[in-house]
């Protein structure tokens, strides 16, 4: 697979550390592996718009998933102590996600035991932007992914696999062509993470959301932990409920419960019809990110109301710099399952 189209996942969970001691680790890390710096927590504008181009294995998993083999995911200090600010949940409730939380508990659960691990399959489209001899490029990759990740422990202890699809033009930009480097090669498996620092309240591994509330106003303050009042903190909070969704399985109590705490983020709205990554039609909840010019579609089963996948869609030219109503970014939650052992990885 070409190492130009190589991505760095969990775009949604990233926040930035206030406390210079940690900015100025983030800097040097930065600096060392080349990188854009991630969506920022509490009152920093969200910066990010393509996909950071490291030496690292396919983008495996969801939003906010998972890293592949060689990559590195720098979040905040799991030393960092969140500020104490009380968040108290609005009463408004967007009707997609509380029909979603109404039928939480119609679906098989999945009972995840210590040692065995679950398993999410998925389809990707992501913006990338790169530069070579003939000069600047913008498009879109996709590929198609497989994440075990474990009953309990950070993506250090999880594995992926993957393959590259044919990439898709970004508007208004032709598919160079080095985009078409590695389409069809499969990579993995391959060890997820080479470390992980996520404050312990950002975890996704089944022995932790398991045991995160199940009253939607305790959810709704557990969604804005460490955060300050304000737009950007609602920003972040709906981007969490993303890397719930897409990166984690949660019991149905807990899951009906991030429905409820996440239709009453402010701001949310429904969307009649969205597409996800894999072509499925649903509905969604949504979002829109007032400094991307983007919005952030939950997708739904308009019948089951079962969780599809998420995609970007452009609200804002200017600030999106592509046409109003392109999707730039898509993914799909193609399957979730459960397994006793991890796959064998090449080499060991």
């Amino acid at each position: 697979m070409s190492e130009m189209i190589r991505l760095e996942r969990f775009r949604e969970e990233v926040p930035r550390p206030d406390s210079d001691a940690l900015r100025g680790q983030e800097e040097r890390l930065l600096s060392a592996i080349a990188a854009e710096a991630p969506l920022p927590e509490g009152n920093g504008r969200p910066r990010r718009r393509f996909a950071v181009h490291l030496r690292v294995g396919l983008a495996a998993g969801l939003a906010a998933a998972a890293l592949t083999a060689g990559g590195v995911v720098f979040l905040l200090d799991a030393e960092q102590k969140p500020a104490a600010v009380i968040h108290t949940m609005p009463m408004n409730a967007e009707k997609t996600l509380t029909r979603a939380a109404e039928k939480a508990d119609e679906f098989p659960e999945l009972r995840p035991r210590p040692g065995q691990y679950l398993v999410f399959e998925s389809q990707t489209m992501e913006p990338v932007e790169a530069n070579d001899a003939d000069g600047h490029h913008r498009y879109l990759v996709r590929g198609r992914s497989k994440v075990w990740m474990p009953f309990e422990g950070d993506s250090t202890h999880g594995f992926s696999e993957g393959v590259t699809l044919k990439p898709r033009p970004y508007p208004g930009w032709p598919i160079p062509p080095g985009a078409w480097e590695g389409v069809g090669v499969r990579t993995g498996p391959e060890k997820a993470a080479d470390f992980d620092q996520r404050a312990e309240y950002l975890r996704t591994d089944y022995a932790y959301v398991s045991r995160l509330p199940t009253d939607p106003a305790k959810m709704y303050q557990h969604l804005y932990t460490g955060l300050k009042p304000g737009p950007e903190a609602d920003l972040e909070a709906w981007n969490r409920v993303g890397g719930l969704l897409a990166g984690a399985y949660l019991p149905a109590a807990q899951r009906a419960a991030l429905f409820r705490a996440a239709a009453a983020i402010p701001g949310v709205v429904g969307v009649g019809k969205a597409v996800d990554a894999a072509g499925r039609t649903g509905i969604a909840a949504a979002r829109v990110d007032p400094w991307l010019g983007v919005r952030e579609e939950y997708i739904f089963d308009s019948k089951t109301y079962g969780f599809l996948g998420n995609r970007r869609t452009v609200v804002d030219a200017r600030l999106a710099e592509a046409p109003v109503g392109s999707v730039l970014t898509s993914n799909a939650l193609v399957k979730v399952s459960l397994v006793d052992r991890a796959p064998v990885v090449k080499g060991d």
